[in-house]
Protein backbone atom coordinates (compact mmCIF):
# COMPACT_ATOMS: atom_id res chain seq x y z
CA UNK A 1 0.00 0.00 0.00
CA UNK A 2 2.91 2.23 1.12
CA UNK A 3 4.99 1.52 -2.22
CA UNK A 4 1.40 2.41 -4.28
CA UNK A 5 1.44 5.99 -2.57
CA UNK A 6 4.95 6.47 -3.47
CA UNK A 7 4.14 6.05 -6.96
CA UNK A 8 1.21 8.41 -6.95
CA UNK A 9 2.83 10.78 -5.21
CA UNK A 10 5.89 10.32 -7.41
CA UNK A 11 3.48 10.78 -10.90
CA UNK A 12 2.06 13.36 -9.14
CA UNK A 13 4.97 15.82 -8.40
CA UNK A 14 6.79 14.05 -11.59
CA UNK A 15 9.63 13.75 -9.11
CA UNK A 16 13.12 12.95 -10.71
CA UNK A 17 16.99 13.52 -9.57
CA UNK A 18 16.34 17.10 -10.92
CA UNK A 19 17.01 18.92 -7.89
CA UNK A 20 15.79 22.56 -7.15
CA UNK A 21 15.90 24.05 -3.73
CA UNK A 22 14.04 27.16 -2.94
CA UNK A 23 15.72 30.46 -1.70
CA UNK A 24 14.31 32.29 0.94
CA UNK A 25 14.87 35.79 1.92
CA UNK A 26 12.81 36.02 5.34
CA UNK A 27 9.74 35.08 7.09
CA UNK A 28 7.28 36.48 4.60
CA UNK A 29 9.19 34.21 1.74
CA UNK A 30 8.82 31.10 3.76
CA UNK A 31 4.76 31.92 4.30
CA UNK A 32 4.13 33.13 0.89
CA UNK A 33 0.07 32.00 -0.06
CA UNK A 34 1.71 30.31 -2.71
CA UNK A 35 3.66 28.09 -0.59
CA UNK A 36 1.12 26.99 1.83
CA UNK A 37 -0.71 24.29 -0.55
CA UNK A 38 2.79 23.14 -1.19
CA UNK A 39 3.63 22.58 2.75
CA UNK A 40 0.34 21.31 2.92
CA UNK A 41 0.98 18.76 0.44
CA UNK A 42 4.55 17.59 2.20
CA UNK A 43 2.94 16.68 5.31
CA UNK A 44 0.72 15.10 3.48
CA UNK A 45 3.11 12.82 2.05
CA UNK A 46 5.20 11.94 5.36
CA UNK A 47 2.66 11.17 7.09
CA UNK A 48 1.06 8.34 4.34
CA UNK A 49 4.71 6.76 4.85
CA UNK A 50 4.73 6.35 8.46
CA UNK A 51 3.49 2.97 9.51
CA UNK A 52 0.90 2.64 12.16
CA UNK A 53 3.02 0.11 13.64
CA UNK A 54 6.31 1.63 14.39
CA UNK A 55 8.43 -0.63 12.42
CA UNK A 56 11.75 0.21 10.70
CA UNK A 57 10.41 0.76 6.67
CA UNK A 58 12.29 1.65 3.81
CA UNK A 59 11.44 4.64 1.47
CA UNK A 60 13.20 4.90 -2.24
CA UNK A 61 15.28 7.69 -3.02
CA UNK A 62 18.46 8.98 -5.30
CA UNK A 63 21.47 9.30 -2.64
CA UNK A 64 23.54 12.00 -4.12
CA UNK A 65 26.52 10.63 -2.53
CA UNK A 66 26.79 7.18 -3.87
CA UNK A 67 24.84 8.78 -7.33
CA UNK A 68 22.23 5.70 -7.36
CA UNK A 69 18.77 5.34 -6.80
CA UNK A 70 18.75 3.18 -3.05
CA UNK A 71 16.08 2.41 -0.04
CA UNK A 72 16.88 4.72 2.03
CA UNK A 73 16.33 3.25 5.76
CA UNK A 74 13.91 4.54 8.51
CA UNK A 75 12.87 3.96 11.63
CA UNK A 76 11.75 5.56 14.80
CA UNK A 77 15.03 6.56 16.67
CA UNK A 78 14.40 10.25 17.97
CA UNK A 79 10.98 9.81 16.46
CA UNK A 80 8.38 12.66 17.97
CA UNK A 81 4.83 13.17 17.91
CA UNK A 82 2.78 15.12 15.47
CA UNK A 83 -0.68 15.26 15.17
CA UNK A 84 -0.25 12.88 18.54
CA UNK A 85 0.81 10.72 16.11
CA UNK A 86 4.73 9.04 16.44
CA UNK A 87 6.75 10.33 13.26
CA UNK A 88 10.02 9.42 12.23
CA UNK A 89 13.07 11.92 12.70
CA UNK A 90 13.04 12.16 8.90
CA UNK A 91 16.03 14.29 8.77
CA UNK A 92 18.02 12.60 10.83
CA UNK A 93 16.98 8.76 9.54
CA UNK A 94 16.94 8.10 5.73
CA UNK A 95 20.21 6.31 6.11
CA UNK A 96 21.67 5.18 3.06
CA UNK A 97 22.72 1.65 3.12
CA UNK A 98 25.56 2.20 1.03
CA UNK A 99 27.12 4.91 2.42
CA UNK A 100 24.99 4.95 5.90
CA UNK A 101 24.75 8.90 5.45
CA UNK A 102 21.29 10.61 6.81
CA UNK A 103 19.25 12.61 4.74
CA UNK A 104 20.75 16.13 6.76
CA UNK A 105 23.97 14.98 6.18
CA UNK A 106 23.01 13.83 2.10
CA UNK A 107 21.80 16.77 1.79
CA UNK A 108 23.92 18.74 3.19
CA UNK A 109 27.08 17.36 0.85
CA UNK A 110 24.49 17.99 -2.20
CA UNK A 111 23.59 21.54 -1.53
CA UNK A 112 27.68 21.91 -0.88
CA UNK A 113 28.59 21.00 -4.12
CA UNK A 114 26.25 22.42 -6.17
CA UNK A 115 26.24 25.59 -4.51
CA UNK A 116 29.01 26.44 -3.35
CA UNK A 117 30.78 25.13 -5.89
CA UNK A 118 34.55 24.28 -3.82
CA UNK A 119 37.40 23.27 -5.77
CA UNK A 120 39.25 20.35 -4.59
CA UNK A 121 42.49 22.42 -3.54
CA UNK A 122 40.72 25.58 -1.95
CA UNK A 123 41.21 26.03 1.97
CA UNK A 124 37.38 24.37 4.08
CA UNK A 125 37.20 24.48 7.62
CA UNK A 126 34.73 22.15 9.03
CA UNK A 127 33.19 22.95 12.93
CA UNK A 128 33.45 19.01 13.39
CA UNK A 129 35.42 16.00 13.21
CA UNK A 130 34.77 13.02 14.87
CA UNK A 131 31.94 12.22 12.18
CA UNK A 132 30.72 10.87 9.45
CA UNK A 133 30.55 14.31 7.54
CA UNK A 134 33.94 14.92 8.21
CA UNK A 135 35.40 11.68 7.18
CA UNK A 136 33.16 12.03 3.86
CA UNK A 137 34.63 15.02 2.99
CA UNK A 138 38.11 14.73 4.43
CA UNK A 139 38.64 11.98 1.52
CA UNK A 140 37.75 14.42 -0.73
CA UNK A 141 38.59 17.80 -0.31
CA UNK A 142 42.98 17.52 1.16
CA UNK A 143 42.86 20.93 2.74
CA UNK A 144 39.88 20.36 5.03
CA UNK A 145 40.66 21.34 8.55
CA UNK A 146 37.70 20.39 10.83
CA UNK A 147 37.66 20.64 14.33
CA UNK A 148 35.42 19.83 17.78
CA UNK A 149 35.24 22.08 21.06
CA UNK A 150 37.59 20.17 23.37
CA UNK A 151 37.32 22.63 26.40
CA UNK A 152 38.65 25.25 28.02
CA UNK A 153 41.59 24.48 29.18
CA UNK A 154 42.91 24.12 25.16
CA UNK A 155 44.09 26.64 22.87
CA UNK A 156 42.48 27.06 19.43
CA UNK A 157 44.39 24.86 16.88
CA UNK A 158 45.62 22.62 19.78
CA UNK A 159 45.76 19.01 19.01
CA UNK A 160 44.94 16.39 21.27
CA UNK A 161 46.34 13.15 21.63
CA UNK A 162 43.07 11.71 19.49
CA UNK A 163 44.65 13.83 16.68
CA UNK A 164 41.21 16.04 17.84
CA UNK A 165 41.83 19.73 16.58
CA UNK A 166 40.25 22.22 18.96
CA UNK A 167 38.72 25.59 18.11
CA UNK A 168 36.56 27.79 19.27
CA UNK A 169 34.31 29.48 17.13
CA UNK A 170 34.63 32.33 18.78
CA UNK A 171 38.16 32.91 18.32
CA UNK A 172 39.04 30.68 15.65
CA UNK A 173 42.86 30.13 14.92
CA UNK A 174 42.88 30.93 11.11
CA UNK A 175 44.38 34.20 9.36
CA UNK A 176 42.53 36.81 8.51
CA UNK A 177 40.79 36.08 4.74
CA UNK A 178 42.26 32.63 4.50
CA UNK A 179 39.13 30.42 3.59
CA UNK A 180 37.04 29.89 0.69
CA UNK A 181 34.15 28.13 2.90
CA UNK A 182 33.03 27.45 6.57
CA UNK A 183 30.71 24.79 7.21
CA UNK A 184 28.97 24.61 10.33
CA UNK A 185 26.09 22.04 11.41
CA UNK A 186 23.84 22.11 14.05
CA UNK A 187 26.72 24.76 16.46
CA UNK A 188 25.72 28.08 16.48
CA UNK A 189 22.78 27.11 18.86
CA UNK A 190 25.85 25.68 21.52
CA UNK A 191 27.27 29.13 21.33
CA UNK A 192 26.39 31.60 23.68
CA UNK A 193 27.95 34.96 22.54
CA UNK A 194 26.77 33.55 18.68
CA UNK A 195 27.26 36.92 17.08
CA UNK A 196 30.72 36.69 17.98
CA UNK A 197 31.15 33.21 16.13
CA UNK A 198 29.66 34.67 13.07
CA UNK A 199 32.19 37.71 13.23
CA UNK A 200 34.77 35.32 13.49
CA UNK A 201 33.74 33.34 10.32
CA UNK A 202 33.40 36.63 8.53
CA UNK A 203 37.25 37.64 9.34
CA UNK A 204 38.30 34.36 8.29
CA UNK A 205 36.58 33.90 4.81
CA UNK A 206 38.04 35.18 1.73
CA UNK A 207 36.63 37.88 -0.16
CA UNK A 208 33.39 36.23 -1.34
CA UNK A 209 34.04 33.04 1.11
CA UNK A 210 30.94 31.44 2.16
CA UNK A 211 29.50 30.20 5.62
CA UNK A 212 27.21 27.45 4.89
CA UNK A 213 25.09 26.60 8.48
CA UNK A 214 22.36 24.69 9.85
CA UNK A 215 20.86 25.53 13.43
CA UNK A 216 17.43 24.68 14.85
CA UNK A 217 14.99 27.01 13.41
CA UNK A 218 11.70 27.64 13.95
CA UNK A 219 9.87 28.56 10.58
CA UNK A 220 6.90 30.47 11.67
CA UNK A 221 8.99 32.46 13.91
CA UNK A 222 11.08 36.24 13.69
CA UNK A 223 12.47 36.35 16.95
CA UNK A 224 14.73 33.61 18.41
CA UNK A 225 13.98 31.94 21.02
CA UNK A 226 16.82 32.37 23.96
CA UNK A 227 16.82 28.93 25.91
CA UNK A 228 19.24 29.68 28.20
CA UNK A 229 22.05 32.73 28.87
CA UNK A 230 25.15 33.14 30.28
CA UNK A 231 24.86 35.66 33.24
CA UNK A 232 27.79 38.34 34.10
CA UNK A 233 29.38 36.18 36.44
CA UNK A 234 29.38 32.82 34.13
CA UNK A 235 26.77 31.06 35.05
CA UNK A 236 24.13 29.78 32.90
CA UNK A 237 20.76 30.98 33.32
CA UNK A 238 17.95 28.74 32.07
CA UNK A 239 15.04 30.28 30.48
CA UNK A 240 13.31 27.31 29.38
CA UNK A 241 13.69 23.67 30.60
CA UNK A 242 17.24 22.89 29.77
CA UNK A 243 17.70 20.83 26.24
CA UNK A 244 20.96 18.77 25.49
CA UNK A 245 21.89 18.01 22.20
CA UNK A 246 24.02 15.09 20.99
CA UNK A 247 27.83 15.94 21.81
CA UNK A 248 30.50 13.64 19.23
CA UNK A 249 32.91 14.38 22.10
CA UNK A 250 31.25 13.42 25.01
CA UNK A 251 28.27 11.81 26.21
CA UNK A 252 26.87 14.61 28.79
CA UNK A 253 25.58 16.62 25.13
CA UNK A 254 25.67 20.15 24.58
CA UNK A 255 23.46 22.79 25.86
CA UNK A 256 21.34 23.94 23.44
CA UNK A 257 21.16 27.97 24.27
CA UNK A 258 18.73 29.25 20.87
CA UNK A 259 16.31 27.98 18.57
CA UNK A 260 16.69 30.75 15.97
CA UNK A 261 14.13 32.53 14.18
CA UNK A 262 14.05 34.24 10.72
CA UNK A 263 15.95 37.41 12.71
CA UNK A 264 19.18 35.61 12.66
CA UNK A 265 19.38 36.25 8.33
CA UNK A 266 18.74 40.17 9.44
CA UNK A 267 21.68 39.95 12.14
CA UNK A 268 24.07 38.65 9.66
CA UNK A 269 23.57 41.11 7.13
CA UNK A 270 24.20 43.40 10.18
CA UNK A 271 27.27 42.24 10.51
CA UNK A 272 28.26 42.76 7.06
CA UNK A 273 27.02 39.16 5.35
CA UNK A 274 25.68 39.56 1.34
CA UNK A 275 23.08 37.06 -0.17
CA UNK A 276 22.30 35.36 3.31
CA UNK A 277 19.75 32.82 2.48
CA UNK A 278 17.65 29.87 3.68
CA UNK A 279 17.56 27.25 0.92
CA UNK A 280 14.83 24.96 1.36
CA UNK A 281 16.08 21.69 -0.15
CA UNK A 282 13.11 19.14 0.62
CA UNK A 283 12.82 16.29 -2.16
CA UNK A 284 10.81 13.52 -2.42
CA UNK A 285 12.81 12.46 -5.18
CA UNK A 286 16.15 12.39 -2.70
CA UNK A 287 15.34 11.48 0.51
CA UNK A 288 15.69 15.22 2.05
CA UNK A 289 11.83 15.06 3.98
CA UNK A 290 10.45 16.18 6.85
CA UNK A 291 8.97 19.74 8.35
CA UNK A 292 12.08 22.01 8.67
CA UNK A 293 14.73 21.35 5.58
CA UNK A 294 16.53 24.77 5.42
CA UNK A 295 20.01 25.01 4.91
CA UNK A 296 21.17 28.88 5.55
CA UNK A 297 24.05 30.51 3.59
CA UNK A 298 26.01 34.30 3.40
CA UNK A 299 28.75 35.01 1.68
CA UNK A 300 31.18 37.98 2.56
CA UNK A 301 31.67 40.50 0.17
CA UNK A 302 33.61 40.07 -2.62
CA UNK A 303 36.21 42.63 -3.76
CA UNK A 304 34.54 45.81 -5.63
CA UNK A 305 35.76 46.48 -8.64
CA UNK A 306 35.82 50.53 -7.08
CA UNK A 307 38.30 49.10 -4.39
CA UNK A 308 40.78 48.02 -7.69
CA UNK A 309 40.00 51.34 -8.94
CA UNK A 310 40.84 53.43 -6.09
CA UNK A 311 44.43 51.11 -5.60
CA UNK A 312 45.19 51.52 -9.73
CA UNK A 313 44.65 55.27 -9.26
CA UNK A 314 46.59 55.64 -6.37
Amino acid sequence: MRIAIIDAWRERWRLSPVFQPERLASRADYAAPQRSKMLEQRRTYVSNLTPADQQPFSVPGYCQPCQRQVALQVDFAYAYPVDGRLQPNWRERLLCPHCRLNSRIRATLHLFERFVGARRRDLLYLTEQNTSLYRWMADRYPNLTGSEYLGSEFQPGQVDARGWRHEDLTRLSFADASLSAILSFDVLEHVPDYPAAARECLRCLKPGGVFVFSVPFIVEAQETLVRARLGSDGQIEHLHPPEYHGDPVSDAGCLCYYHFGWELLDQLRDLGFVDVTALDYWSAAHGYLGGNTLLFTARKPAVSMISFRTVAQT
